[in-house]
């Protein structure tokens, strides 16, 4: 059971990564359309394209060391953010700019509404 909870959360993980861009996409995506004029849809492949290396890498790395990474979840989760990223992409381009742009303001309202809310 835990196994196919484990991958669900990765797909879904996936799934909104891909969609939306998140992470630091929170911050990156908003600067690139409005700073620089990027489409909704460059900003968000660009900022996903930048975080693929280095972030998860390191941070890995720094909490590996640490003994804070379950490594049977953490590749679990990869398997399905793997294969949600690329259906979240796929479905993220199907959206015209506007479209995608009002999704990923109401993603960031319902986290924002949610981390201001709860205890």
């Amino acid at each position: 059971m835990e196994t196919g909870l484990f991958i669900a959360l990765g797909l879904a993980a996936g799934v909104l990564s891909g969609l939306v861009g998140v992470g630091g996409g929170i911050l990156v995506v908003p600067a690139l359309v409005f700073l620089f004029g990027f489409s909704q849809h460059q900003a968000q492949g660009t900022t996903l394209a930048m975080m693929v290396p280095p972030i998860g890498i390191l941070a890995a790395w720094a909490y590996w060391s640490q003994g804070y990474v379950d490594i049977k979840a953490a590749s679990l989760l990869c398997a399905g953010f793997f294969i949600g990223g690329y259906f979240g992409g796929r479905l993220a381009t199907s959206f015209s700019s506007p479209a995608l742009e009002r999704i990923f303001g109401i993603v960031l309202l319902v986290v924002a509404v949610k981390l201001i809310f709860s205890k």
